[in-house]
């Protein structure tokens, strides 16, 4: 079972239809929306700040979103994908966006809706992402735009994946 521990009288909280993988963690002042998935290892930790969550997230295996003491929550909009071992920390991250395996977003930092932080990626502190773009790079800088083609085939289709992929864990009502 996923660890789900409170902190100063603040438990996690989530939506319907939620994945929480039995090593994931959640910690304090996390909001998650319905449909979102913690996948094994991923460390979402609301102890020093809030963290909230929309709809149709996957934190994927290895990811950690945390936050900076009484500074920066972390915010994060709707369809969005945090790549496996990713960080992110004290940001904002708007609708619509991949957040690519091991990327680093940083403190401060806001993501627009519709891009693509690559993988390996590093968004140094305050960065702020054009929506609709691809960052890439160390550090981060705008490579190109996100075409309308990859707005369906990778951004919008690993978020609905996810769900997916979360319904193999539900347990199955015809044996009950």
């Amino acid at each position: 079972m996923a660890v789900v521990l409170p902190v100063l009288g603040k438990s996690p909280q989530w939506g319907e239809n939620c994945f929480l993988a039995p090593n994931a963690t959640l910690v304090g002042d996390v909001v998650a929306g319905r449909d979102c998935s913690f996948w094994f290892n991923a460390v979402v930790r609301g102890d020093v700040h809030f963290i909230r969550l929309g709809d149709q997230v996957n934190v994927q295996d290895g990811a950690v979103i945390h936050c900076t003491y009484q500074k920066h929550p972390t915010t994060i909009g709707n369809r969005v994908s945090i790549g496996h071992n990713a960080l992110v920390h004290g940001c904002t991250i708007e609708d619509d966006v991949l957040i690519g395996m091991g990327a680093i977003v940083m403190d401060r930092c806001v993501v627009k809706s519709g891009s693509i932080v690559a993988a390996g990626a590093v968004l140094l502190e305050g960065t702020v992402v054009e929506s609709g773009s691809i960052y890439a790079g160390v550090p981060a800088k705008k490579v190109k735009d996100v075409s309308p083609e990859l707005m369906a085939g990778e951004i919008q289709r690993i978020a609905n994946n996810y769900i997916h992929y979360a319904s193999w864990f539900k347990p199955d009502d015809s044996t009950t």
